[in-house]
């Protein structure tokens, strides 16, 4: 019998727009590991272009901003995680845990692994 799995994606959005999910989470978490847009946008295979074009289009539908830009000098510049980005990648993750648990939970009771 071939092994069934779950998977289930979950965003944000607002008015209908996505603005939140898995690969924009990614971009943030990548900024605020690295400092940089520039370098989020290589590790994930991505143009800075369209990188900028995310966080725009986040902060324009969210109405704050997610990223501190300070231009660089000789050493470069850097990209920080806004309070309010941290704490909606915080707030984002528990939900994704806490829903993923409960898919689980009931996927396990609907389909138990002995096949029944």
């Amino acid at each position: 019998m071939t092994l069934l799995k779950v998977r289930s994606k979950i965003w944000l959005e607002v008015d209908g727009e996505p603005v939140l999910g898995e690969g924009r989470e990614r971009l943030l978490t990548l900024i605020e590991q690295t400092g940089s847009i520039s370098a989020a946008a290589r590790k994930m295979g991505i143009t800075y272009r369209k990188a900028w074009g995310h966080l725009q289009a986040m902060e324009a539908k969210l109405g704050f901003p997610l990223v501190l830009r300070q231009k660089g000098g000789a050493g470069g510049g850097e990209s920080l995680l806004t309070d309010e980005a941290t704490q909606l990648l915080r707030r984002f993750a528990l939900l994704r845990r806490g829903l993923n648990s409960e898919i689980d939970e009931k996927f396990s009771s609907l389909f138990p692994p002995s096949g029944d």
